[in-house]
C-alpha cells in the first residue's frame, strides 16, 4: 500500500480505502479501479490523496465497523467544516446540534472499544478533522465516566468549536506543534478572537461558551486549579486529554504520528498535567494493544498480544514470534528487553492485527495457564 498525492493518481489505480461523498455515500469501494472521472472526483473534494494498492497487492483485511468510522469521519468533516465557518462569520450554524447528537449516538454510548483511527490530513484540512475526532474522543471518555445528557451534549459541542478561531490563522500554524514564541502570539490571538466570535452566538449555550472559555485558557495559556484558584470543569479536563491524544496520532503528510503506546505512555507519565482518571477512561474506551495486535519488543523482538491486561493496558500477555514464549509484562523486569516499544502498523497507520495467529496459539495460551 502506498500513498499517492491527488497531482500523481492515474487511470487504474486501486483503492485501498473507499471514497465517500460529502452526504456519506459511498462512491467508489475498495480495490475499485480508478476512473479518469475518479480522479476528477478527488480533486473536486481537495482530496491531498489516496491510499493505493501495490499492483499484486491483495485486499487488507477491514471490518465493517472500522469501515463506517472513516464513512462517519468523512462524512462528518465536511459539516463541521461548513458550521465553523459560519461561526467565524457571525452566523448560526445550522446543522452541529445534528453532528452533536450524530457523535453522540455513534460514540458516546458505546458499550464495546472502538479502533480509534486516523486519516491523513493536510495542512488545510488539519483543523476540521483534529476537532472532530475530539469531540469523538470526548464522546467516548464521557460515556465510559458516566456522564450523558446535556452535560455530555455541552462537551461534544464544545470539542468541536473551541479552535474555531484558528480558521483565520495561516494553514502551517494551525497544525504547528512547537511553534516559536512570536508564532504562539499569534495562534493566541486567533483563538481569543475566536472567543468573541462565539459570543455574538445568542443560540450557543451559556454552559458551551464557559466550557469554550476554560479549554482555551487550559491548553493556551496553562491554566490550572493550583495557580488560578479555579476548578476545573470535567469536560475541560476530557478536552485536554482527548486534544493531546488526536494531536500526538494524527497522520500528516510531513510528520509521523506517535503511536497509540507512545501517546498513552506519555499521557500517563504527566500525572501533574492530565488528569489520570480521565486517561484511564480513554485507555477503556478505544483499542490499545488488543489481542492480535503485532508489537515491538525493546530488544528489536517481535509479538503477538494474545490476552489484554485489564489493570495496566501497556503490560499485556505476548507471544514472542522468535520462541513461541508468553511474556506476562506486568511480572517482568522493566530492563529485561520484553517490554513493548511499539506497535506495528501498515502505511496507512492500521494496526496491524492478526486474527489468524491468534487463533493458532489459543492453545499454547491454554497449557500454558493450566500448567501453572
Amino acid at each position: 500500500m502506498i500513498f499517492v498525492k491527488a497531482e500523481d493518481l492515474k487511470v487504474g489505480m486501486r483503492l485501498a480505502k473507499p471514497i465517500y461523498n460529502k452526504k456519506g455515500i459511498m462512491l467508489y469501494e475498495r480495490n475499485t479501479k480508478l476512473t479518469q472521472q475518479g480522479i476528477q472526483s478527488v480533486k473536486n473534494f481537495n482530496f491531498i490523496g489516496l491510499y493505493i494498492l501495490e499492483p499484486a497487492e491483495p485486499l487488507p483485511p477491514m471490518s465493517d465497523i472500522d469501515i463506517e468510522f472513516e464513512r462517519f469521519q468523512t462524512m462528518s468533516v465536511f459539516n463541521l467544516k461548513e458550521n465553523l465557518q459560519l461561526l467565524i462569520s457571525k452566523k448560526e450554524p445550522k446543522g452541529i446540534q445534528k453532528l452533536i447528537n450524530s457523535i453522540i449516538k455513534n460514540y458516546g454510548n458505546l458499550y464495546t472499544k472502538i479502533n480509534f483511527m486516523q486519516n491523513i490530513r493536510s495542512k488545510s484540512d488539519y483543523l476540521y478533522k483534529h476537532s472532530l475526532n475530539v469531540a469523538i474522543l470526548s464522546a467516548i471518555i464521557s460515556n465510559v465516566l458516566g456522564i450523558h445528557g446535556t452535560e455530555q451534549e455541552e462537551i461534544v459541542y464544545a470539542s468541536l468549536i473551541y479552535d474555531v478561531g484558528k480558521i483565520n490563522l495561516e494553514d502551517d500554524l494551525v497544525s504547528k506543534e512547537n511553534p516559536d514564541e512570536a508564532e504562539f502570539e499569534k495562534i493566541k490571538k486567533a483563538i481569543n478572537e475566536g472567543h468573541g466570535v462565539l459570543e455574538y452566538s445568542y443560540k450557543m449555550p451559556m454552559g458551551v461558551k464557559r466550557l469554550v472559555g476554560q479549554v482555551q485558557r487550559k491548553i493556551y495559556y496553562g491554566a490550572n486549579e493550583e495557580n488560578d484558584d479555579v476548578k476545573m470543569f470535567v469536560g475541560t479536563k476530557i478536552i485536554e486529554v482527548a486534544d493531546a491524544y488526536d494531536k500526538m496520532t494524527a497522520m500528516k503528510l510531513d510528520e509521523n504520528p506517535a503511536s497509540e503506546i507512545k501517546a498513552i505512555k506519555y499521557l500517563k507519565s504527566e500525572e501533574s498535567h492530565f488528569d489520570q482518571e480521565i486517561v484511564k477512561a480513554l485507555i477503556y474506551g478505544i483499542n490499545i494493544a488488543a489481542p492480535g495486535t503485532c508489537i515491538e519488543f525493546v530488544n528489536g523482538e517481535k509479538g503477538l498480544v494474545v490476552r489484554t491486561n485489564l489493570e495496566d493496558v501497556l503490560k499485556p500477555m505476548i507471544l514472542d514470534f522468535r520462541y513461541n514464549h508468553l511474556h506476562e509484562l506486568d511480572k517482568l523486569d522493566e530492563n529485561d528487553g520484553y517490554q513493548i516499544k511499539d506497535v506495528m502498523k501498515t502505511m496507512d497507520n492500521r494496526i496491524i492485527i492478526n486474527q489468524d495467529l491468534l487463533e493458532i496459539y489459543k492453545d499454547i495460551l491454554k497449557d500454558t495457564i493450566k500448567g501453572r
